[in-house]
C-alpha cells in the first residue's frame, strides 16, 4: 500500500514511497514513460506532479510485477532449473536475439530479465538453444554444469557424484541422465536443500555477528567519550549504518529460520 506522505516536494525514494513501489519499479517505470521524471532541479517531484502520478504504481506493479530482475547468470542459472539442460549466459543472449525473451532493462550497463518472462519461455527453444551450441555433447554436462541444473553448490554436487560413484567419460563428463536423476531423488533433494539452508543460516549468522562487533565498538567509543576517556564522541554516521544493516540482518535470518526445509 502507498505511503500516505505530505510534502512540498519529493526525493527518489520519497517519490517511491507515494506510488507504493520499490526503486528498481520506480526506475523501469520511468524508463517506459509510466512515470512523470522529477521537475524540480532534474532530480525531485514537486507535490503537483507527485500528486498527479498517485495510482500509476499500481500499473508499474501490474506491468512489471513485484520480483526484481536478474542479470544473465541468474537468468540462465533460473532456466537451467526449470529445464534440466546446462544453460549458459550465451543462451540467454540467444534467446533475446531471436526474440524470445525481452530485456526488460539494464543494470550497471547489464541487461536484466524478469523472472516472469523466463518462467513463461517455452522449454523446447530453451532447449534448442542449448542443444546448438553444445552439439554432440548435448548428453553431457561437466560439473559445473551439472550443479547448475541441480541449484547446488559445485562442492555439493562433487561430494555427492563421489558418493554416488557417478561415472565420467574421457573429457571428464557425467551422463545428463545421471544429473537429472539426482534431480529425481526426492530424498536427496530435500538433504541438500537442509545443507543449503544451513550454509546460507551460517552465513547470514557471521555477518550479524560482525554487524554486533561495529555496534559494540561503537558503544565502547562513546563510553570513553562519557567518562573523559577520549576528547571527542565517536560519528554516529556508522551506528547508523549498523543499526539498518542489523535490521536488515535480522530479518533474514528470521526467514531463513522459517523457510521449510
Amino acid at each position: 500500500m502507498p505511503v500516505q506522505i505530505t510534502r512540498g516536494q519529493y526525493g527518489a525514494h520519497q517519490f517511491a514511497g507515494l506510488l507504493g513501489l520499490a526503486r528498481w519499479q520506480m526506475r523501469v517505470g520511468l524508463e517506459y514513460g509510466m512515470l512523470p521524471g522529477p521537475d524540480l532541479d532534474g532530480e525531485r517531484w514537486s507535490a503537483r506532479l507527485a500528486g498527479e502520478a498517485e495510482g500509476r504504481g499500481e500499473q508499474v506493479i501490474a506491468r512489471f510485477g513485484d520480483e526484481p530482475p536478474v542479470g544473465s547468470t541468474r537468468a540462465a542459472a533460473r532456466l537451467a532449473a526449470r529445464v534440466g539442460l546446462d544453460v549458459e549466459r550465451r543462451d540467454v543472449e540467444v534467446l533475446v536475439a531471436q526474440g524470445d525473451l525481452n530485456v526488460i532493462s539494464s543494470f550497471r550497463g547489464h541487461p536484466v530479465y524478469l523472472l516472469r518472462d523466463l518462467d513463461r519461455l517455452d522449454p523446447g527453444s530453451v532447449r534448442a538453444v542449448v542443444s546448438a551450441r553444445k552439439g554432440p555433447l548435448i548428453d553431457t554436462v561437466d560439473p559445473g554444469g551439472a550443479a547448475t541444473i541441480l541449484n547446488w553448490p559445485r562442492r555439493t554436487f562433487d561430494r555427492i557424484a563421489g558418493e554416488r560413484e557417478l561415472a565420467t567419460d574421457r573429457l571428464g563428463r557425467y551422463a545428463l541422465a545421471d544429473v537429472q536423476a539426482l534431480r529425481a531423488d526426492e530424498a536427496l533433494v530435500r538433504q541438500v536443500a537442509e545443507e543449503k539452508r544451513d550454509m546460507a543460516l551460517t552465513k547470514t549468522r557471521r555477518s550479524e555477528a560482525r554487524i554486533e562487533d561495529v555496534m559494540r565498538g561503537w558503544l565502547l567509543r562513546c563510553s570513553a567519550y562519557l567518562d573523559r576517556d577520549a576528547d571527542m564522541p565517536p560519528d554516529i554516521t556508522p551506528l547508523s549504518r549498523a543499526v539498518r544493516a542489523l535490521i536488515a540482518v535480522r530479518a533474514e535470518i528470521a526467514r531463513q529460520e522459517q523457510t521449510p526445509s
